[in-house]
């Protein structure tokens, strides 16, 4: 599976930024799961936990509470939007704003 990450126009890998400062456990974690996704696709994705959030927007869920935010443009392409940590019982409006605006940029 492609695995693709939003970078910004000044060329910011988000979601890599993101998990790059987070504790090592966490981390790893992070880049693991990218990793897999690249080598076993769609069948990896079904054994997360993962849950939809609105339409195509998606979110896998991991250690303490981290959020990767992903739309599946098709079975060989991913799109990993937006990370954070959630904070609170649902995720933030602003966090899950910046998402749905990153995927409405991506599917035109």
């Amino acid at each position: 599976m492609n695995v693709y990450t939003y970078t910004t126009l000044g060329g910011k890998d988000i979601i890599r930024e993101y998990l790059d400062n987070l504790p090592r456990g966490e981390s790893a974690e992070g880049y693991y799961i990218i990793e897999r996704l690249e080598y076993e696709g769609v069948p990896f994705l079904q054994s997360l936990n993962t849950r939809q959030l609105e339409g195509k927007l998606w979110e896998i869920k991991f250690r303490r509470h981290n959020r990767i935010m992903y739309i599946l443009i098709d079975i060989d392409n991913i799109y990993l939007l937006h990370a954070c940590k959630k904070q609170k019982g649902k995720a933030e409006k602003f966090e899950l704003e910046t998402a749905k605006k990153r995927s409405k940029e991506i599917l035109k």
